[in-house]
Parts: structure tokens; sequence; C-alpha cells
């Protein structure tokens, strides 16, 4: 499974990792410059082992990144790499090249990644920020190989969900369990977080999320960390983000860490574990204080203790 933001798939590994990345963007500084989608084609290619970042240089300029899933590696390239992979297998045949895949940009995007308002957050892919018009909290965004664009229907009801928390009391401190880009990150940090922790086990999210945090200038306010969830549960907040699957968000509710706290933003829960969340918040004295759900399919819930 997947670490970063909330997916559950009914598909074999392979398939629910590749659809789970099925939301990415990735820019390069020529396309930005043009303030156009960077891509045309995405060449992945899913070798058995672990690829390191040592054997990253010598990938070429057409390398885009490295989603290391259990003991797997996902190569992306702009490019075909198949003299890269050779040469690759030929340094380390341990490695096992198991499949490769082509997408156009947008057949693995799903669709056009444009700046979008969504609440009052304006998301900005950092190709269109020369082209910004719209009026609101500006979150410029380069989403690399990771969850996070801000399509999918979680990411979306996060950010009302935080704006709906900001609105009711302004929030201080934030846990950002699974960043992923960064996205809800830098919105809790748009709408006046004096800190946040935004957390990822995936180092590629952590690389993308610390970029994104760059680009916003929020390096003083967003502090980007290594690890899981449970490791983190200790750390001072009045409001956790947890756009995740559900397996972990079962898990986090069993904490004494997570139970005690004030707020709770949960996402990445399908129609098939509402019910069990909710009930589990009831249970540790927490009441549901809104919900917003994508066609009766994804579902987001904002609580506070009863």
């Amino acid at each position: 499974m997947l670490k970063g933001h909330g997916w559950e798939f009914g598909y074999s590994p392979t398939e629910e990792v590749l659809v789970a990345l099925a939301r990415v963007e990735i820019g390069n500084h020529q396309a930005r410059e043009k303030n156009r989608t960077p891509y045309e084609a995405l060449y992945i290619y899913l070798l058995k082992g672990i690829v390191h970042g040592n054997d990253e240089t010598d990938l070429g300029q057409a390398f885009l990144g490295n989603w290391v899933e259990d003991d797997s590696s996902f190569l992306f390239f702009s490019s075909p790499a198949d003299k890269a992979i050779a040469r690759l297998l030929k340094l380390r045949p341990e490695l096992e090249l198991i499949d490769d895949f082509h997408f156009t940009y947008e057949q693995w995007q799903g669709e056009r990644l444009k700046t979008f308002k969504v609440a009052d957050f304006v998301i900005v892919p950092v190709w269109e920020k020369a082209r910004r018009t719209e009026e609101g909290l500006q979150i410029v965004l380069d989403p690399g190989v990771v969850f996070g664009s801000g399509l999918h229907p979680t990411t979306r009801d996060c950010l009302k969900a935080l704006a709906f928390a900001s609105g009711r009391r302004p929030f201080k401190r934030v846990l950002d369990l699974g960043t992923g880009t960064g996205i809800l990150a830098l919105a809790a940090a748009r709408k006046g977080a004096e800190s946040v922790l935004a957390i990822d086990l995936n180092p590629l999210c952590l690389k993308t999320a610390k970029h994104n945090v760059a680009l916003n200038r929020f390096d003083g306010i967003i502090r980007v960390a290594e690890g899981s969830a449970e490791m983190f549960l200790d750390e001072p907040a009045d409001l956790v983000v947890a756009n995740l699957h559900w397996e972990i968000i079962h898990k986090l509710i069993q904490e004494a860490g997570f139970r005690s706290r004030e707020r709770l933003l949960i996402s990445g829960l399908m129609r098939s574990r509402r019910s069990d969340v909710r009930r589990e918040l009831r249970a540790n004295r927490f009441k549901v204080l809104k919900e917003w759900d994508h066609d009766m399919t994804w579902f987001t819930m904002f609580a506070g203790k009863a």
C-alpha cells in the first residue's frame, strides 16, 4: 500500500500502486518558463528490488524520480530509457525488470492540471505561476511523482475542511500525517498556522514537499520530517490532518496520542469504512462537526471533542 494520502482499491499490488500514482504531474524548468504542462509522455519502469539514491545519478537527464514501494522501485522518465535501465541492471544484477508502462501526460494525470480554486484556496501549478489571476490564498504547487496534485476529491474536500475548521476557530499548530506533496500543510500555513509538521514515509514525498514549502516561502513555518504517523503522535498540535488509508486511520484511532487531540480532520475513507470511523470516533468522545462526500464514494470528516 502507498504510504501517502488516502487510497483504497481492489486491484493487484502493481495495478494498485499505478492507479494510486495516477494523479501525477512532473515539472521541469523549461516547461515552467513556457507556462505549459511539462511533459507529453511518461515512461515508468517497475523493478524488483530497491534502487538507491547513488544509483539515480547515472540514469540520465530524462530521469524524473524513483517511487519505492515495499521491495520494488518505480522509475519515472520523460522519454524511453531502455539503455539506462540496461546499464543499471548490469551494475546491479540483483535487480529485476518486472514491467514497463507508457502513458500520455493526460492519461496518466486523468485530466490536465491547471489553476483551480477550492474554498478560498487557489492552487497554482508552478508552470502557470506567471499567469495567476484568481484571487484567494494562493498555493504554488509542483506535485512531482507523488499523490497530492489537488485533483483527487479527498484532497479537495480536505482543503474545504481546513477552511471550515479555520473559520470556526483558528489553529496555531498543525500535524499533517501523510503529507505527499505538502498541499494540506501549505494550506494550513496559508490559513495562519504558526507551526506545521508534515510527515511522510516515502523519501520522494519528502523531497517534493520540501520543494513546495520552499516555493511558497514557508521554510520557517512548515517542517517536513520522515517517519510513520505513529512516530509523531506526541507532537503538539491543535489540529491533526490524516488523509490516509483506512488501515492506518484505524490503527491511529487506537493510539492515545491520536485520541487525545482536540480536533481531527480525517479523509481517504470510502463508503464501506465511513460508519466504522464514525463509530470509533463516537466511542472516543469525538463529535463529527461536518462531513464532506464525493458522489457518496469518498468521505472526509472534521471532528472535535464532544
